[in-house]
């Protein structure tokens, strides 16, 4: 599903026209990106959580000269979804 089939579901299930469904959408991803940009969790319930984890530094290798080099310490957004979606899921 891209962005757009996303915005036509939002705008019939929640019966919003597709800008104000396109609106929401960019709300909501905008509210989620601001806070993990701040540092914070973002929890939905039934759905599930987004948070920031940290990366420690470490020795990797070139894959093509097969140099060894050392990999920085960096952030990255991560997901875990909670128990009703895996079980929507599973089934």
């Amino acid at each position: 599903m891209n962005k757009s089939a996303l915005v036509d579901a939002i705008s019939r299930d929640a019966g919003l026209d597709p800008a104000a469904a396109d609106a929401a959408l960019s709300a909501v991803v905008g509210a989620i990106t601001g806070a993990l940009a701040q540092g914070d969790k973002v929890a939905i319930p039934g759905f599930g959580t987004f948070e920031v984890r940290e990366r420690a530094a470490r020795s990797g290798r070139n894959p093509q000269t097969g140099e060894p080099l050392e990999i920085a310490a960096s952030k990255a957004p991560a997901f875990k979804p909670a128990t009703a979606l895996k079980n929507a899921v599973s089934t």
